[in-house]
């Protein structure tokens, strides 16, 4: 079995989370793509996070009725900031068998060196790396098995919808309107 995971703070899920993973899973041959909600990231430490549960909640309705996506947990309960090798050796652990991939943007290829343990990465996962039309390719080191998969290029973030929302415009098709709607009714970003 072949499974992507891509790791994020989902705060708040959108369409370019949701099309990044159906491009790979298509694109790599992918059976599932696992979204890992990541409850405080290393280089998030300095801003305050929309709690777990909600960010939970936004990524199932965002994803429900399609089962090549499921939302993981696993990084959930772990102290500490949340370090990618610790989440793929957890998840290798629980099913040995699956071939594990990660999915990463090219933005963030560059970075991979810094990262906790780049080598034992490259170990557990083979990485796929997300382009979007006219951005740089960047190549990851030469211990990485990696692949290119490409997706239509859409300027959307969380970080822009978070603004919208303090500012109280619209973030209509932007994200599910599920996701829409929670934010709604949890009053969620109500302030910047």
């Amino acid at each position: 079995m072949r499974v992507g995971v891509l790791g994020g703070t989902f705060d708040p899920v959108h369409l370019a989370h949701l099309v990044m993973a159906e491009q790979c899973r298509e694109q790599a041959r992918l059976d599932q793509v696992l979204f890992v909600l990541a409850p405080r990231p290393p280089h998030k430490l300095d801003r305050p996070l929309t709690p777990y549960h909600h960010r939970q909640e936004m990524l199932e309705l965002a994803i429900a009725g399609y089962p090549a996506f499921q939302v993981s947990t696993v990084e959930k309960d772990r102290p500490g900031p949340s370090y990618t090798v610790e989440t793929l050796r957890e998840l290798k652990t629980a099913q040995p068998d699956v071939d594990f991939h990660l999915i990463l943007g090219s933005d963030s290829v560059a970075d991979l060196p810094t990262w906790h343990q780049p080598e034992a990465i490259a170990q557990l996962a083979s990485l796929i790396i997300v382009s979007r039309p006219g951005s740089e390719a960047s190549t990851p080191p030469a211990y990485f098995r990696w692949q290119a998969v490409t997706m239509p290029l859409l300027e959307i973030s969380s970080t822009d919808l978070r603004t919208r929302l303090a500012q109280k415009r619209s973030i209509r098709y932007l994200t599910p309107r599920a996701v829409e709607c929670y934010i709604q009714t949890h009053h969620l970003y109500a302030t910047p």
